[in-house]
């Protein structure tokens, strides 16, 4: 509960309005896909799922926070959506959504809260189909709105990648890399941002 609590709060002191844009390294590696079954763990207001429904993906977006949650089912109705995402409420460390899946995503699925967060990857990793596709995007860089401290050191993709200690048989490497994007602060300012990109094809 408290977790749930902690970002709750983050979305109900936050704008309710959906920017309708997917991340920029989330529609570069998601885009070329072919649709199938996806999984989004940390779905937000829903974006990057409401996206994925309008590429033909059949969707289950997960989020800890029952706000976010409310807020991601109002944009996807908004965007003639509803009927192509599944919503779900889990704390990813207590609980997982069932089933199999052709892309499981985890983008920016970051806490200032202590959690097993590679632990969490790992098992989300065996929700991949054979032959399906891992997606993860994370923060490699602060902002100077981030609530991250300035002195916080970001895990490198690579770093990222060894934490979730797959067996390397079973995973095709598509990209492993930093990935360099624009960003808006809240006061219209804006800079570049790094981010980082943990991509991945099932062999078996």
């Amino acid at each position: 509960m408290q977790t749930e609590a902690f970002w709750n709060d983050r979305y109900r002191q936050g704008s309710p309005l959906s920017s309708g844009r997917p991340g920029l390294a989330f529609s570069l590696f998601a885009g070329p896909l072919q649709p199938g079954r996806a999984l989004e763990l940390g779905c937000g207001k829903g974006d990057d799922a409401v996206w994925l429904a309008r590429q033909g993906w059949d969707v289950t977006a997960v989020d800890v926070s029952t706000v976010a949650l409310e807020l991601a089912g109002r944009n996807a109705d908004k965007a003639g959506m509803a009927g192509r995402v599944r919503f779900e409420a889990h704390d990813l460390a207590q609980s997982f959504p069932a089933g199999a899946f052709d892309l499981v995503v985890a983008s920016f699925l970051q806490s200032p809260q202590e959690w097993p967060r590679a632990e969490t990857l790992a098992r989300a990793a065996t929700s991949v189909t054979r032959g399906g596709h891992f997606l993860v995007i994370e923060h490699g860089s602060r902002g100077s709105w981030s609530a991250a401290s300035e002195d916080q050191r970001f895990a490198t993709a690579d770093e990222t990648f060894a934490a979730l200690r797959l067996a390397p048989r079973a995973w095709r490497i598509r990209g492993l890399c930093p990935i360099a994007r624009m960003a808006e602060w809240p006061d219209g300012t804006s800079a570049t941002l790094v981010d980082n990109v943990i991509f991945l094809q099932r062999r078996i």
